[in-house]
């Protein structure tokens, strides 16, 4: 199984087979415009322009399962996500990324790679962890998505090689996300 197997709506409604990325090194990542977390569109757009020219890709899915911070229609934050970060690579329309309603690709990343724990030393770790524990709980069990904003890191053949969480900056991944332009 690869992420070769799943579709999913790009922003302007066309169904899109994520097999059109194979070859490529993709990092897919689950979004929102209004978390604690949203400055990472910045960043993200900064390692998009950086390596798209080597075969990389960002594969943007807006999300409103976390506290609601993704409440916009999908015309909203393709605008907001253009205007405010200039994102230029490819966002999907918004999906459910937990619980039974998960988009299969979800399902599958998440029981690819488990949860393996926040970031602690993240500035904003200790907030999302009073967030998660005082209101949401339920966020962690299994091991589903989290939060806004986890990344996985997929190779030239569609495999998941790595899980970076909310409290992961896109510029701390430079390293992994080189390696798996190598290989």
């Amino acid at each position: 199984m690869s992420i070769y197997n799943f579709s999913a709506k790009a922003m302007n409604g066309k169904e899109v087979s994520l097999e059109q990325y194979k070859g490529k090194t993709v990092l897919i990542v689950n979004t929102a415009s209004e978390c604690g977390f949203t400055f990472q569109y910045e960043d993200l757009q900064r390692l998009y322009d950086r390596y798209k020219d080597k075969d990389f890709v960002i594969l943007g899915f807006p999300s409103n399962q976390f506290a609601d911070q993704e409440p916009g229609t999908n015309e909203q934050i393709s605008t907001f996500c253009t205007l405010n970060y200039g994102v230029s690579f490819p966002m999907f329309q918004k999906v459910d990324v937990r619980g039974s309603q998960a988009h299969p690709l979800f399902s599958y990343l998440a029981s690819s790679k488990p949860f393996e724990g926040f970031n602690q030393t993240h500035s904003v770790a200790k907030i999302l962890m009073d967030i998660i524990q005082e209101k949401h709980p339920e966020y962690m069990l299994g091991d589903s998505i989290k939060w806004n904003f986890t990344k996985f890191l997929i190779n030239r053949q569609g495999e998941v090689v790595k899980r970076f969480e909310a409290t992961t900056d896109p510029l701390d991944m430079e390293q992994d996300i080189e390696a798996a332009l190598q290989d």
